[in-house]
């Protein structure tokens, strides 16, 4: 039986952050109006057990197709390294659905019935991602639904929990950490452009092509900052959010990863873009976090 540690692992819990920070920035942009703690802290949780979910089946169906094959530049996953057979693995994914379903009716329950539909509409995009038969990011469909569910969807979801009302400003402020999580998802196809290719996988990146790629990853993060300052100019978000900005100096060392790659450097190196992407979105939605906070508290 493997161990409560094997399951955490194989859940990668390092990308949790990229469900929970949406899922508190949409807490902190309702809570001037409305706060309820135990519903935030649901909400959260809900929405990294439905990541993990997805994390689970993704690895799954990555393994039947070969996209996890031993060519391939990203680190190994559960099944890759023997902690977990695929029968586990999709057990496991199916268990955490689950269980951020569970979580989901309690909020309906407390909050509004409206909440049923946002959450099954986040279950299944979540096991359709990579699950049969839609296969969503195999059909270059992949960076689009991250960005909406873990973008608009979590933010504006989170928010409703507080004050149940659906809001243009939440849908506004939530774009900027919409097109972050894109670019991360970007990233890593970046990274795996040839192993995708060579299996058959429809990524934005196999379709452009390496340079190509390489500007759309720019333009992501481009539009994330760009986006930051229409929804402040807007008044969808606070003056303090600009705070934000903070961020902008972690673009560098992907830049200069990504020409040491292009000059000759071992392409796994990309594995570094993919992890400062990350860093990125998580830096950036908690220094909107922070700007946020600072908003509640000047009243």
């Amino acid at each position: 039986m493997p161990s409560p540690r094997t399951w955490l692992i194989a859940a990668r819990p390092v990308s949790f952050t990229a469900a929970a920070v949406p899922a508190l920035v949409g807490t902190l942009l309702a809570a001037p109006e409305s706060f309820t703690w135990w519903t935030a802290l649901l909400a959260i949780l809900g929405s990294v057990l439905f990541l993990a979910g997805t994390n689970f089946v993704n690895d799954y169906y990555d393994h039947r197709k070969g996209t996890d094959g031993p060519g391939s530049l990203a680190p190994p996953g559960a099944i890759r390294q023997g902690l977990l057979t695929p029968r586990q693995v999709l057990a496991g994914g199916i268990a955490c659905f689950a269980a951020g379903a569970a979580i989901g009716i309690v909020l309906c329950w407390a909050v509004s019935w409206q909440l049923l539909w946002v959450g099954a509409a986040s279950l299944l995009a979540g096991f359709f991602y990579t699950g049969w038969p839609l296969h969503l990011a195999y059909r270059a469909l992949g960076e689009l639904v991250v960005f909406v569910f873990m973008g608009p969807v979590i933010v504006t979801g989170a928010a409703f929990v507080q004050t149940e009302t659906w809001s243009r400003e939440a849908f506004i402020a939530s774009l900027p950490l919409g097109f972050l999580v894109a670019a991360i998802l970007h990233a890593n196809n970046l990274r795996d452009l040839e192993q995708d290719r060579a299996a058959g996988k429809r990524t934005l990146a196999t379709i452009l092509g390496r340079r190509w790629a390489e500007r759309e990853l720019w333009l992501l993060i481009a539009a994330a900052f760009a986006a930051l300052a229409g929804a402040v100019a807007a008044g969808a978000l606070p003056w303090p959010s600009l705070v934000a900005f903070a961020a902008l100096p972690g673009v560098r060392p992907m830049v200069r990863t990504v020409r040491a790659v292009n000059a000759g450097a071992n392409p796994r190196r990309l594995n570094f873009v993919l992890r400062d992407a990350a860093l990125l979105h998580l830096r950036f939605g908690l220094l909107l976090a922070l700007g946020l906070a600072v908003n509640w508290a000047l009243g």
